[in-house]
């Protein structure tokens, strides 16, 4: 499949709170995350590309039930992972239960942006969600809260069947083009995109 930057748009409105409510109303693990052969292979390819043995802080937006937060955890001395549900924040909390160094808080993005600086920045099939504006607010205000040198990690699906859908492909192109970024790992598939970038000193 020959793609573009450009052939895809992003929503016109962001996926409201009640959409993602509803799907964790119907269905405890929306995405099967837990469960998914395909995300947990995703997870083993995000872990592994990460560049550095270890992180001091890392921010995970978007963390769901929270199962690559417990695997961030070995890595890091601190994790800060947020979701908008109240549920997916239930389960976080539990699969990481007895983890000191792993912190899961409700925030709705990007108007709920954490205070603090990262070193790691892990971003996991949550971009395309948004607005163009809110795509701009989101990776404005998580780049400003990298650190120098720190990279951040984005992994998202893309969507080969629905050519037109704003995907992975399209998101991380958004990310390549940020100024102050420059690229470090690349990882593309059959179900997912994945990029390292790292913050320009």
């Amino acid at each position: 499949m020959t793609r573009t930057q450009g052939d895809a748009v992003p929503p016109e409105e962001s996926f409201s709170l009640d959409h993602f409510i509803g799907l964790y109303e119907a269905k405890d693990d929306p995405w099967d995350n837990a469960t998914k052969w395909n995300d947990q292979r995703k997870y083993a390819v995000a872990m592994a590309s990460l560049p550095r043995e270890r992180y001091r802080r890392c921010y995970e937006p978007g963390c769901a039930v929270g199962m690559l937060s417990v695997m961030l955890a070995e890595r890091c001395d601190e994790v800060l992972a947020v979701d908008c549900v109240d549920e997916a924040v239930v389960q976080a909390r539990a699969a990481t239960a007895g983890l000191a160094n792993v912190r899961v808080e409700r925030a709705l993005l990007p108007a709920e942006l954490p205070d603090g600086t990262f070193d790691l920045v892990v971003i996991g099939d949550l971009l395309y969600y948004l607005s163009d504006d809110d795509l701009r607010l989101m990776l404005d205000g998580t780049l400003a809260r990298l650190e120098a040198g720190g990279d951040l990690l984005a992994v998202h699906f893309r969507d080969r069947q629905n050519p037109g859908n704003y995907d992975g492909f399209n998101v991380h192109a958004r990310l390549a083009a940020h100024p102050g970024l420059e690229p470090a790992i690349r990882h593309e598939d059959e179900w997912f995109v994945l990029d390292v970038f790292r913050k320009i000193d």
